[in-house]
């Protein structure tokens, strides 16, 4: 049993900053003068109540969220938005979904109990190792929403531009690349995001909705804990809140602000993504199934040339404290997830690893 800790490649839950669970530690018995956890409080106290607003201020500020915007802080993950966004949002017309992932995948499965739904795109064909262009997208006049998936954890891709649908709502699943460069918030109608990559334990999913969105929201026909309208009323606390994941989403966004903010964070990821995608494509056993122009800057997939050496390469990087490496079930192969918090010694030390391992085999 080791004391030190190893650097954690998984996709999520993901490793979070170092100082940010430092300070969460220093914080865990007495929050400022209040005596108790943040754990312990009830979510309508005074205490607590600061910490919520505080956290709210600090993330509209970060991703600068219009003030015709509303921001929630709800419960079930991202796969609860599966359920949640047909359910509001379907207004009878059809939806669009594009599939370039499992999770967008299952997005879409769900979505057609609500509804008629279009595939607008769809890179199953090639085994999920590209994001469609604009001119593929098969768009739906009037749809009720487009919807897809901003980053593809098990598959390695990421979309590099936002989607044009004209007077269509975007609707965007960004639980593992949000808060990792800057986004135009207004140009989507929906953004959810599961907090577990890039923002706190998981727990707790944000989401920003525009305001105009929840007159479609059914109050007759939806429950209530389904439905947007009736979140934003009680401000995301009709019932108890995941009241530890939202204070450490303001953690998170303190340290945030320390690295620069949202553009720092974005050219630090930049810079680690291109050592290890540099590192992978200078050698001979690996190979990236991921199409150059779509690799995702947060999750490097990868594999070698048979499976008997992926598996020998993940058990010797875990004794070398490089821990998760094994790729996703249905994919095989390697993925080193690189969140926000990954830093560049970790990567730095896997990107040496690979060349090492490359030599040896």
């Amino acid at each position: 049993m080791t004391n030190e800790r190893i650097f954690n490649f998984s996709a999520g839950p993901s490793m979070l900053p170092l100082s940010v669970l430092e300070r969460a530690g220093s914080e865990i018995t007495n929050l400022g003068d209040s005596g108790m956890s943040v754990m312990e409080m009830s979510h309508r106290s005074k205490p607590f109540i600061a910490v919520f607003e505080a956290t709210k201020a600090k993330l509209k500020a970060a991703l600068s969220v219009p003030d015709d915007y509303e921001i929630l802080f709800l419960q079930g993950g991202a796969t609860m938005q599966f359920s949640m966004v047909p359910m509001n949002l379907m207004t009878g017309s059809t939806a669009d979904y594009a599939v370039t992932g499992n999770f967008s995948g299952l997005a879409y499965k769900e979505a057609k109990k609500f509804g008629q739904v279009n595939l607008a795109a769809s890179s199953e064909g090639e085994n999920h190792s590209y994001i469609p262009a604009q001119t593929d997208l098969k768009l739906t006049a009037n749809a009720s929403y487009f919807h897809y998936c901003a980053n593809n954890t098990i598959f390695g891709t990421e979309w590099k531009y936002v989607p044009e649908t004209g007077s269509v709502p975007l609707v965007c699943d960004m639980s593992s690349n949000i808060l990792s460069k800057p986004i135009d918030v207004s140009k989507y109608g929906l953004i959810y995001a599961g907090a577990q990559k890039n923002m706190a334990p998981a727990g707790v999913t944000v989401v920003i909705v525009r305001k105009d969105l929840l007159a479609h929201c059914d109050g007759e026909k939806l429950p209530t804990m389904l439905n947007y309208a009736a979140m934003v009323k009680g401000d995301s606390m009709h019932n108890t809140p995941p009241c530890w994941c939202i204070y450490m989403i303001g953690l998170v966004l303190d340290w945030i602000n320390e690295m620069g903010g949202l553009a720092g964070i974005q050219a630090f990821n930049e810079e680690k993504a291109a050592v290890l995608y540099t590192a992978l494509e200078n050698t001979k056993n690996f190979v990236l199934p991921a199409k150059s122009e779509a690799r995702s800057i947060m999750n490097v997939t990868f594999r070698t040339v048979s499976e008997e050496l992926d598996e020998l390469f993940v058990k010797e990087a875990a004794a070398q404290g490089l821990s998760t490496l094994k790729g996703h079930r249905l994919v095989g192969g390697m993925r080193a997830s690189i969140y926000n918090a990954m830093p560049m010694e970790g990567v730095k030390k896997l990107a040496d690893f690979i060349k090492e391992f490359d030599t040896r085999h």
